[in-house]
């Protein structure tokens, strides 16, 4: 255990402190609809990598969310659903709603864009600012293991 594990006010302190972030509310609603990419988070913020990372890393080390590693891409998603619960009770007490965006423009994972990388010659791929996702190719071991 380290000493926020071990000092329950500090435990709570750490995960009202993630919560005081504009972009990490808004990474956590987005992980409400499920498990994404990096590279879905940074188009979403419209970001570069290293502030996502920054801010995955708040709420990785606050507990309210978990990563999983997937060949190059990680996934990150909320690690106990009552995270969502605290953000519910917050946007009632403000009489607030969060933002919902229904599809990031230009993001390449496969939960907004199927042919995104398709579409994309290797040039415009290179000059991204959003790292591709390596998504793996049809018939490949990763998807037969699934």
């Amino acid at each position: 255990m380290n000493a926020i594990e071990d000092n329950p006010a500090k435990l709570v302190e750490s995960i009202f402190k993630a919560f005081a972030h504009p972009a990490r509310l808004e990474i956590l609603e987005e992980l409400r609809k499920g498990e994404f990419c990096v590279c879905h988070l940074e188009a979403l913020l419209n970001a570069r990598q290293s502030y996502v990372s920054q801010q995955l890393a708040v709420l990785r080390e606050s507990g309210l969310i978990s990563d999983r590693r997937d060949g190059w891409n990680v996934y990150y998603q909320i690690k106990d659903p009552r995270v969502l619960d605290l953000l519910d009770t917050a946007y009632s007490i403000t009489g607030r709603k969060p933002i919902v965006r229904k599809a990031v423009k230009g993001c390449p994972c496969p939960h907004c864009n199927q042919n995104f990388k398709k579409e994309m010659n290797d040039d415009e791929c290179k000059n991204s600012r959003i790292r591709m996702c390596q998504l793996p190719e049809i018939g490949s071991a990763d998807q037969k293991s699934n």
